[in-house]
C-alpha cells in the first residue's frame, strides 16, 4: 500500500494538543504535517510546546498559516486526509476555504475532550466532514441519535482519547460508595500534590470561583505536608479555546480577595501551568468540576474528586460522570477524601479498550473511496440564511483581526448592533416570561440568533 499523508490544521491549544496526539497514533505508513491557523486563540510558543508534549511532534515541525493560505497548502501537500482540529465554527470556515481544491481530501474532525451532553450544534458545524472522531461508546450513541434526527449523513468513529491510557489498576469491587471512606487514599511516596484542574468557563460565576478558591485554601491549610496546585491552561495574555473572564491566578493576586481569605495565602498553595501529565506525575489526587483531566487521572490510577457543590447539569459539562462514583463536595476536598471510578462506568465512558477503536479502519475506507473516485462535498444544510454576509460574519467572528476583508468589516457593522439589541430584548423577556427563552436549532437561524444561542459547540 502506498504511503498516506495527513495534514492536521489546529487553532487553539487544546485542539492542537488533541490533533497532534490523535495523529501520533496513526499507523507508520502515514506521514503527518501540522499547521496552526493564525487566529485570536492561536497558542503562544509556550502553550504550543505544552500541547505537543508527549506527541510525535516538536514545535519546530509546526507552521503557522493564515486562512488565505489553506487552499494553497492543501494543494501543494496533496494530503489523503485533513484532520480539522478546530473549534466548531472554524471547521465550517476552513472547509469553505478549501472548496476550490481539486479532488479534495477526506475531512476528519472531532473534539479534544468530553462531549456529553452531545449538542446538535456540534454536528451542524461539522456537517460537511466525512468522519467525526469521538472517544466513548456513550458519545457515539448520542451523536448518532442527533445526526439521525437532523438528519446529517456524517460518519462517527471511536478512538481512545489519545492522551489517555487504560487504568493501571481498576477497582475490583462490584460497586463503590457515593462517598469515599474517611481515610485518604494511599499514594506513591513520590507524590506530593493535590492538583486542581482549572477550567475557563466552569464554574462561570465570580462568586462560585471565589468559593472554589476558598476551599482550596482551606485544603492547603489542612494538609500542609502537600502542595495544592491550581493548574491553569494559560498565563496572562495567552488565549484559550474558551475565553476566561475570572482567571484563578489573577483572583489569587487580588488584594481584596486575599484579605477576605485571611490576609495571607498558604505557602503550599501554588498556581502553575505546563503539561497535565507532568502534574499528574506528582499528584496524590486530582480535583476538578468537569475537566477532561479527570479522565487522565483515572488512566494513571490517581484518585479523583469531582466537586458537585455547583450542581450536576449540562452547562457544567459533568453529567457524563453520573454513576461514576467520583462526585463529592467541598467537605470531601478538605478532608482529603478522593475516589476511584466504578468499574461498570468505565467501559461505556472513555475506557472501552483500544480493541474497540474503529476510526483508523473508517478513515482507510474513506481514503480508498477517494482513491477510486473524487469525494463529493456534502452540501451545507443548516445555517443557510444570510448568504455571503453570513459567511463573512462566520469568518470574521472566528478570525478577528486576522481577517481584514471588506466583507468581514461589513458583517461586523451589521451584526454587532443587531446582536446587542437582541441580547437586550432577551433580558427583558427573561423577566416577563415564566420560562427561559431559547433559540431553536432551525436550519434557517440567523448568525445573530446562533451567537445568542451560546458558544457550547465551539468545543
Amino acid at each position: 500500500m502506498a504511503a498516506r499523508r495527513m495534514l492536521v490544521i489546529g487553532d487553539s491549544d487544546s485542539y492542537v494538543k488533541w490533533g497532534a496526539a490523535l495523529a501520533s497514533g496513526l499507523p507508520a505508513d502515514w506521514a503527518v504535517e501540522i499547521v496552526v491557523l493564525a487566529s485570536p486563540v492561536q497558542p503562544s510558543a509556550r502553550q504550543l510546546e505544552d500541547a505537543l508534549s508527549g506527541s510525535a511532534f516538536t514545535i519546530g515541525q509546526v507552521r503557522v498559516r493564515q486562512l488565505t493560505d489553506v487552499a494553497r497548502v492543501v494543494t501543494e501537500l496533496r494530503p489523503d486526509a485533513v484532520l480539522l482540529a478546530l473549534r466548531g465554527p472554524m471547521v465550517r470556515v476552513v472547509i469553505r476555504a478549501m472548496a476550490s481544491v481539486p479532488n479534495r481530501p477526506v475531512l476528519v474532525s472531532g473534539f479534544p475532550g468530553i462531549t456529553i451532553p452531545a449538542v446538535p450544534k456540534a454536528i451542524v458545524y461539522r456537517e460537511q466532514t466525512d468522519l467525526i472522531v469521538l472517544h466513548s461508546r456513550h458519545e457515539v450513541r448520542e451523536f448518532s441519535r442527533n445526526a439521525e434526527r437532523m438528519p446529517v449523513s456524517v460518519g462517527f468513529g471511536l478512538a481512545t482519547l489519545p492522551f489517555l491510557g487504560q487504568p493501571a489498576a481498576a477497582p475490583t469491587s462490584e460497586s463503590a460508595p457515593d462517598r469515599a471512606p474517611e481515610a485518604p487514599t494511599p499514594t506513591p511516596a513520590a507524590a506530593d500534590s493535590i492538583v486542581f484542574a482549572a477550567q475557563a468557563i466552569v464554574p462561570r460565576r465570580l462568586e462560585d470561583r471565589i468559593a472554589l478558591l476558598q476551599w482550596l485554601i482551606e485544603t492547603a491549610r489542612a494538609h500542609p505536608e502537600q502542595r495544592v496546585v491550581v493548574k491553569v491552561r494559560a498565563r496572562a495574555g495567552e488565549a484559550q479555546t474558551h475565553a476566561e473572564t475570572h482567571d484563578f491566578g489573577a483572583l489569587l493576586e487580588n488584594r481584596e480577595f486575599v484579605d477576605r481569605w485571611g490576609g495571607t495565602l498558604p505557602a503550599n498553595l501554588v498556581v502553575e501551568d505546563g503539561p497535565m501529565a507532568d502534574h499528574l506525575a506528582r499528584a496524590v489526587a486530582l480535583v476538578t468540576v468537569s475537566s477532561t483531566a479527570a479522565l487522565e487521572a483515572v488512566a494513571a490510577d490517581i484518585p479523583v474528586l469531582l466537586l458537585d457543590d455547583f450542581g450536576i447539569a449540562p452547562g457544567l459539562i459533568n453529567t457524563v460522570f453520573v454513576d461514576s462514583g467520583l462526585f463529592g463536595d467541598a467537605g470531601d476536598l478538605r478532608a482529603g477524601r478522593f475516589r476511584h471510578p466504578r468499574p461498570e462506568w468505565l467501559a461505556d465512558n472513555y475506557f472501552h479498550g483500544v480493541a474497540a477503536d474503529d476510526w483508523h479502519e473508517l478513515l482507510e475506507q474513506l481514503v480508498a473511496r477517494r482513491d477510486a473516485a473524487p469525494l463529493p462535498l456534502a452540501p451545507q444544510r443548516h445555517n443557510l440564511r444570510g448568504g455571503r454576509l453570513r459567511r463573512a460574519w462566520d469568518r470574521k467572528r472566528m478570525l478577528g483581526s486576522h481577517d481584514d476583508s471588506a466583507a468581514g468589516f461589513l458583517a461586523m457593522v451589521v451584526a454587532v448592533p443587531s446582536l446587542w439589541l437582541l441580547r437586550r430584548a432577551r433580558r427583558v423577556l427573561r423577566v416577563v416570561l415564566p420560562a427561559p427563552l431559547t433559540v431553536p436549532l432551525a436550519r434557517d437561524s440567523t448568525p445573530v440568533e446562533r451567537a445568542v444561542a451560546g458558544e457550547a459547540a465551539l468545543r
